[in-house]
């Protein structure tokens, strides 16, 4: 099994969280240290979510980077989410927006 294979089920259910609006599970899946910055300048969905499509979900060197669309209100928000492995968990480390005409 690769590393996406072993990852994605995790990044599935983290996105699931998000979608059901469950923010306290979903902070729980990141590196509480950031906590106090990582949502700075970053677009996240602040309500109930309509749709989303997880777009890609990659190894990057040591970390893995997980691309979800939300649609949130009409609104598209395209949230990256980038991940690193914590003693046996991966953990959300960094949160930035990217463009969500690029992968439509």
């Amino acid at each position: 099994m690769s590393k996406v294979d072993e990852f994605r089920p995790l990044y599935e259910r983290h996105v699931g969280y998000v979608v059901a609006g469950d923010m306290k599970a979903a902070i729980a899946d990141m590196v509480q240290e950031n906590l106090p910055t990582v949502f700075e300048g970053v677009e996240v969905p602040r309500s109930a979510v309509d749709g989303f499509t997880i777009k890609d979900v990659r190894a990057d060197g040591d970390r893995m980077i997980g691309d979800t669309v939300y649609e949130v209100g009409g609104k598209l928000i395209g949230l990256r989410s980038i991940w690193e492995r914590r003693g046996d968990t991966w953990l959300a480390a960094e949160l930035e927006n990217f463009p969500t005409e690029a992968v439509q």
